[in-house]
């Protein structure tokens, strides 16, 4: 069984914590577009064939589809902040080294480091989630949540700068730069969270969903350069299902696995992860596509003809939207919900898109697209980790928030491979160059908005509440007023009760932890000055109250819970005694 602590941090959170750990997400997502204005011309800065070069683009993402559950479960056991260091530090060598040389090779493994930041975004979030106030919680996460989409759209004009202005290996020394500052940030402001999960790392796991990615999304970032119906491609991808089944088998049977499965099978979970790839797959479009559209030469007869660093100001404001948006999303998910929250954002990024099609002519209308798909995204991208905060246990959630982290990877790498081959096979040349058309814009456009069409129907599958009780009112209210409100609705939908001594006497500071039918740990409460506790219950059914206080033995009580308010009192007369319900 996983087993976790769940007292809060005794000491006040500095007011820092949240924009600390903010400005780390957007540190990471710098990593991701470091190279946008120079893509076309890495094949001569490397020495190297198009085809190899572009394994410095493919290194960064699987290492960092690899380590983002890894890392968030590594978080769960060892300690979040600890993690998120980690993460960083490998960013900061592997930007040193990817400074350093010209050589491919070496480029290639310093971009692989540089890909293990990744991991950061989840742990972020699990981490204010296990500090913050509940009227905090909201828009904190909200805007850790769209820190990628922030760094990205505030990293392509900085590099684009950089890039036209000086050598390129200064975007590394510059990254590497800010990798440290975070760390020394993260030092100095962020605390440990106190939360850890019991059990030993699943090693073998690790290893399986390593092989298992890799297996998979290295022939969708690759299947246009080897053919799509390749011995190669279609071989890569049979193994992948048959390592990824096995895998599946193997945390099945493990006590304590890498990703509980059976959680994730949750509709909450399932479907929140399922739409987060379709979100992946939307934003990434408009970043493919509006920055071609821009630089394109007029003579084209469509493309705009805007400079490097003038096409990443007109793209930035996708970033600037979202970090605004998140404060907004903190109301609207405090009085509707985040299901309601990502149907509206989705809602929105439809249409951008589809104003979209008929805004291509002008580089002004590149803005207004950019700030409505900003505002969706932003919305979509928040509600995320709160759905899966709300659905799943304390001692889970830097492996949850890491899978959902790679569903929305999986949806970039998607929409990465798909709208390449859309543009290359709609291209035509020019002076015998290969230039996309109008036409391969406006099918990617649509094909963004087909992603956002299924994103909805599969939103709208989820509860309405993710997880009854405790969870949910942590991420939803966003008032003192309020949270004490349900604070007082979620002790009505539980046990409650007294922990008491041999002599009848309340026992302080007695962890009480509520178990379900299967053993694992569904809730906790630490009993108060006068011995009494509450304790919210996910769902109707049977369950196991144990006590536990120091100087007297552990206690467990079976107790049937229908949905009213339960009282049940806890006595620690004798050692492993049972009382009834």
């Amino acid at each position: 069984m996983t087993d976790t602590t769940t007292e809060q941090p005794t000491r006040a959170v500095n007011g820092a914590v949240v924009p600390v750990l903010a400005f780390a997400g957007i540190v990471v997502a710098v990593m991701q577009t470091l190279l946008v204005p120079v893509i076309k011309d890495l094949p001569q800065l490397l020495d190297a064939s198009p085809s190899n070069a572009s394994w410095v683009l493919t290194s960064t993402l699987l290492s960092g589809a690899v380590a983002t559950p890894i890392m968030g479960r590594l978080g769960d056991l060892y300690g979040k902040r600890r993690m998120l260091i980690a993460s960083l530090a490998v960013m900061v060598v592997g930007a040193v080294i990817s400074a350093l040389t010209s050589d491919l090779l070496t480029m290639i493994v310093g971009r692989t480091l540089q890909g293990f930041a990744m991991g950061a975004i989840p742990l972020g979030i699990s981490l204010m989630r296990d500090m913050l106030p509940r009227e905090k919680l909201g828009s904190a996460m909200a805007l850790m949540s769209s820190s990628i989409g922030v760094g990205g759209g505030l990293a392509l004009p900085a590099a684009a700068l950089v890039a036209q202005h000086a050598d390129w290996h200064a975007l590394y020394y510059g990254a590497a730069g800010l990798g440290v500052v975070s760390i020394a940030l993260t030092l100095l402001v962020v605390p440990e969270s106190p939360m850890r999960a019991e059990g030993t790392f699943d090693v073998l796991g690790a290893l399986g969903l390593s092989t298992g990615l890799v297996l998979f999304l290295l022939p969708i970032s690759k299947g246009s350069d080897w053919g799509w119906t390749s011995a190669t491609t279609l071989g890569l991808f049979a193994a992948s299902a048959v390592v990824l089944v096995l895998w599946g088998v193997l945390e099945l049977r493990l006590k304590a696995p890498l990703i509980d499965l059976r959680t994730t099978a949750r509709p909450a979970v399932l479907f929140t992860n399922l739409a987060s790839i379709m979100v992946g797959v939307a934003f990434f479009v408009v970043s493919l596509v509006l920055p071609q559209l821009l630089q394109l030469p007029t003579a084209t007869g469509y493309g705009l003809g805007q400079s490097m660093v003038v096409s990443g100001l007109l793209v930035a404001p996708l970033g600037l939207t979202m970090m605004f948006t998140a404060p907004v999303y903190a109301r609207l998910s405090a009085k509707y919900g985040p299901k309601i929250t990502l149907i509206l954002g989705l809602i929105i990024i439809a249409i951008g898109y589809g104003a979209g099609l008929g805004l291509m002519s002008a580089a002004w209308q590149s803005l207004v697209i950019s700030m409505i798909l900003g505002a969706g995204i932003g919305l979509a991208y928040s509600s995320l980790p709160a759905l899966i905060i709300g659905a799943v246990p304390a001692s889970e959630t830097g492996a949850a928030n890491g899978l959902n982290t790679l569903m929305r990877s999986i949806g970039t790498s998607v929409s990465s491979a798909v709208v390449g081959m859309v543009l290359a096979n709609t291209g035509q040349n020019v002076g015998g160059i290969e230039i996309p058309t109008m036409h391969g814009f406006r099918v990617s456009f649509l094909i963004a908005t087909a992603a956002v069409a299924v994103g909805l129907l599969l939103a709208l599958f989820l509860p309405k509440s993710s997880r009854p009780g405790q969870q949910h009112t942590q991420l939803r209210a966003s008032s003192e007023e309020e949270a004490g409100i349900e604070r007082a609705e979620a002790a009505l939908r539980g046990f409650r009760g007294r922990v008491l001594d041999a002599g009848g006497a309340p026992v302080a500071r007695a962890k009480v932890t509520l178990i379900d039918r299967r053993g694992r740990q569904a809730g906790s409460a630490v009993s108060g000055a006068d011995g009494s506790y509450s304790v919210a219950v996910p769902e109707e059914g049977a369950y196991v109250l144990a006590a536990k206080a120091s100087g007297h033995g552990p206690l467990a009580s079976a107790a049937v819970h229908s949905g009213e308010e339960r009282a049940v009192d806890l006595d620690l007369s004798l050692p492993g005694e049972a009382v009834s319900a």
